[in-house]
């Protein structure tokens, strides 16, 4: 078949052909394409397989710093304090030589001394910078110790300085041992400015009574240490600081201060006592701790916490009680306690605030005896003390930290309610030694006795209730302290119970006359008072299904029957005897009826046989 010439678009055989062959060709190498394509050797070869990026090598720990032998203790501490404390002996029987040998005028001697001890300390500060600081330090406490003898010598033998102005010298040489101690992160160069502030008055004294310029001073420097203590971890320089404050106001006080009948000196002691308790107060709320400082360094805040308060406590007892105001001890008791609890509302421990806790119940304490007088003290412990463990059971926690912390505010709490409870109950079963024997009731019932005794009876019964609820609160780890405070405030309450019970029937046929039956019907009563409290306790203990309650009754029945064959069966008429072996016969078989009924189920099955 030819194509026509007349339509030249006709493909021709050979042009479908070669088409199709093109076709083929296309679709081969896109299948090609299509299948995976093996990675060539050479670039296999040249892939290097991705390994996991190493950790980073771990921290070194320091080791531990070696232990310091007692050799070398000797040779760079101990000889080294040694040797100030010589050199500072040398420097003054050099000037005690040139005094008695006139060797140097007054003026010279003076110049030198300060040049030396200038020259010293400046000489110190090439050691240190060569890494020699201990050597440096001790050459800085020879160079102060100079000047301050020199000082103190211009001052008090030549009469060259007066009195202000080697103050303000000794003052500046303080000041620049507590620049130096904070620039260069010195603690001891601190205790150097410490113990030359201290020494100060002692070295310008003049035997005269300056109240107001020691006690500015002492404030000053107690101020100026509670700011170092603020920036620095220093916390050692509170058992420098504190201690020669109160040595100075107890020197200046035996020495100075006694002025009856004048509010000037009383209010101003006074009012600087309070100052320095505040001044003292800083430290106790803002000094710093770190990790690695002994245990024992972090224990200062709180037993400076107690020594502060006691500073306060006892030196405004004294002013106020050697100027005869006896009349304003109890406020002044209860000024302490709000004193003490203002700080709780700041930022501390829970340890300083618990320490401040007791410290405000133990002045609570102190003045109830100062303000009331008779059974009131009692009745006033006892209420102190139910208030007391209501605010413990109210702070308990449901579940105690592991391990519990003895400082933890609900247990310094709950320890000082028991003080008080303790005292309360001596005071309603006994009359206090302190005070005089009261006269003789003769009226039951309606005195003061029998009305302390209820007080009594019903705080113990409520502390009994708070501690029982707070003994069945759930927690992980049970305080066992609770359900002892339960059992004790139980068995105080019954003893109260039967000790006023006692009081009344006696005192009740006591004002009826002394008669010949008298003795018979007292003995007789209590012996029915005996059996009918115990078996008031056998139904209460069967009533709560509690042992320990019914044990209480049996205990006390046992007394009874030893009470009426002992004694009834002896001494009583026979009409009284009869009445007792009746009654507490009858009791008894009551009593023996309830246990053969088994009403409490006491005799239990024998559990059956394992199989």
């Amino acid at each position: 078949m030819h194509p026509d010439p007349a339509n030249p678009s006709e493909p021709t055989p050979d042009t479908l052909a070669s088409l199709a062959a093109r076709i083929a060709a296309l679709e081969r190498q896109l299948a090609a394409l299509q299948s995976p394509q093996p990675i060539p050797t050479a670039f296999a070869a040249q892939t290097a397989p991705i390994q996991p990026s190493p950790e980073p090598p771990p921290i070194p720990i320091p080791p531990p710093r070696p232990k310091q032998s007692f050799e070398d203790r000797l040779g760079s501490q101990i000889f080294n304090r040694i040797g100030v404390i010589a050199l500072l002996i040398g420097t003054s029987l050099i000037l005690k030589l040139a005094i008695e040998h006139g060797l140097i005028g007054p003026v010279a001697r003076i110049l030198i001394g300060l040049a030396a001890g200038v020259a010293l300390v400046l000489w110190s500060e090439r050691f240190r910078r060569n890494h020699f600081a201990a050597f440096s330090y001790s050459l800085k406490a020879v160079g102060t110790g100079v000047l301050y003898l020199t000082l103190w010598a211009a001052f008090h033998l030549y009469h060259l300085l007066p009195a202000p102005i080697a103050l303000a010298a000794m003052i500046l040489v303080t000041a620049w041992n507590a620049w130096m101690a904070f620039t260069q992160d010195a603690e001891l160069l601190a205790a150097y400015a410490l113990i030359g502030a201290f020494a100060t008055p002692a070295l310008l004294s003049t035997g005269g009574d300056h109240e107001l310029f020691l006690f500015s001073y002492l404030l000053a420097i107690a101020l100026a240490v509670a700011a170092l203590l603020r920036l620095k971890p220093w916390p050692r320089l509170i058992l420098g600081s504190f201690p020669a404050t109160v040595l100075y106001f107890i020197a200046w006080y035996s020495d100075h201060f006694y002025q009856p009948n004048n509010a000037s000196p009383i209010a101003l002691t006074s009012a600087f006592l309070i100052a320095f308790f505040a001044a003292y107060t800083i430290p106790t709320l803002t000094l710093k701790s770190t990790e690695e400082q002994p245990q024992a360094y972090k224990l200062i805040p709180l037993a400076l916490i107690l020594a502060n308060t006691a500073f306060l406590a006892l030196g405004l007892y004294s002013v106020l009680q050697d100027t005869g105001h006896h009349d304003l001890l109890p406020w002044l008791m209860l000024a302490l306690a709000s004193i003490s609890l203002g700080p709780r509302r700041l930022q501390q421990s829970p340890a300083a605030a618990g320490i401040r806790l007791s410290l405000a119940v133990t002045f609570l304490t102190i003045a109830i005896p100062l303000k009331a007088s008779g059974r009131w003290i009692t009745i006033g412990w006892l209420v102190e003390g139910v208030a007391l463990l209501w605010t413990a059971a109210r702070l308990s926690p449901r579940a105690e930290p592991e391990p519990p912390s003895p400082l933890a505010p609900h247990r310094i709490i709950r320890l000082l309610a028991c003080a008080a409870l303790t005292l309360g109950f001596f005071g309603a079963v006994s009359l206090p030694f302190w005070l005089d024997l009261e006269p003789t009731i003769h009226q039951a019932i309606l005195n003061s006795r029998f009305a302390t005794s209820l007080a009594a009876i019903a705080a113990f019964a409520l502390a009994a209730w708070i501690a029982r609820t707070a003994s069945t609160r759930s927690s992980s780890t049970p305080d066992r302290l609770w359900p002892t405070i339960t059992i004790a405030t139980i068995l105080a309450l019954n003893l109260v119970s039967l000790q006023a019970g006692i009081d009344e029937i006696a005192t009740f046929w006591n004002s009826t006359g002394h008669t010949h039956d008298s003795a018979f019907q007292t003995a007789l009563s209590i012996s029915a008072f005996l059996m009918a409290y115990g078996a008031a306790l056998l139904a209460a203990g069967f009533w709560r299904r509690t042992a320990f309650i019914r044990w209480q009754g049996l205990i006390l029945l046992v007394i009874a029957i030893s009470k009426t064959f002992l004694y009834d069966v002896r001494d009583l008429s026979e009409g009284y005897r009869v009445a007792s072996f009746m009654g507490l016969g009858a009791l008894l078989m009551a009593v023996s009826f309830a246990y053969q009924k088994d009403w409490l189920n006491l005799r239990q099955p024998d559990p059956p046989p394992l199989e």
